[in-house]
């Protein structure tokens, strides 16, 4: 009984670490947006994102409302974004999107992650060009004509339609239509639960599970960094 419970024990403090880390990447979304647009919603896309991502984490109104505050206020930490590049072992392609007030912490921390997990940072622009910077819009698949939804999407930038594996429908832009098609589906009356420019890679590498494992190893560590916002590679 007692191994059960520490299994349990240890999975509920996973999801603990993965629900704290969500909330401050979140947080400094949230700061990015206000800084840029200003804490109104009405007049701030961007922050309009931010809560439809919040919610998608279960990321309580209070701690939203406290993020935005902080953010307008005279003490606001000014995150600065930076893109950090490199190989995983057996040559996966890697792209590292960081949110930090300390630049020089942070390229440390990551070099020093990608080294441990035998991988190796790379120069800029090493493996950018591998990824499609994409706008991603997630809905509830429910009551919706999706031939309808297609056929009127195409003209706001709609590149791709299809489903997550829990079913929901998943659209996909231009990087530079996420604001059209944002525009459009809040028109429609359709509030995706999760909004977000994110990396496609445009090729992949397939590796036998012993590898695939090494390589999620060092994603996984690179994602449990506090600066760290996402993690993108090509692994199939």
């Amino acid at each position: 009984m007692g191994r059960i419970f520490e299994v349990r024990k240890s999975a509920m403090f996973a999801r603990w670490d993965k629900m704290a880390k969500n909330f401050t990447r979140i947080g400094k979304e949230i700061a990015i947006a206000v800084k840029n647009g200003g804490p109104d919603p009405d007049n701030n896309p961007a922050l309009r994102r931010c809560f439809q991502n919040a919610k998608a984490v279960n990321m309580p109104k209070d701690r939203v409302e406290a993020a935005i505050k902080r953010a307008s206020g005279k003490d606001l930490v000014d995150y600065e974004e930076i893109v950090y590049e490199g190989f995983g072992p057996h040559g996966v392609a890697i792209l590292v999107e960081t949110a930090t007030d300390n630049g020089t912490r942070t390229v440390a921390n990551v070099r020093a992650i990608f080294n441990k997990g035998n991988g190796a940072m790379g120069n800029s622009g090493s493996v950018a060009f591998l990824f499609n910077r994409m706008g991603e819009f997630t809905l509830k698949n429910e009551n919706l004509n999706l031939e309808e939804l297609e056929l009127e999407g195409i003209d706001y930038g709609m590149e791709e339609m299809g489903e997550d594996a829990e079913g929901n429908l998943v659209i996909r832009t231009g990087f530079n239509d996420f604001g059209k098609m944002s525009d459009f589906l809040e028109g429609k009356g359709l509030t995706p639960t999760k909004a977000e420019l994110t990396r496609i890679p445009s090729t992949h590498v397939e590796l036998s599970e012993e590898h695939s494992n090494e390589v999620l190893e060092l994603v996984d560590k690179l994602e449990q960094d506090d600066d760290v916002q996402k993690v993108y590679h090509n692994l199939v």
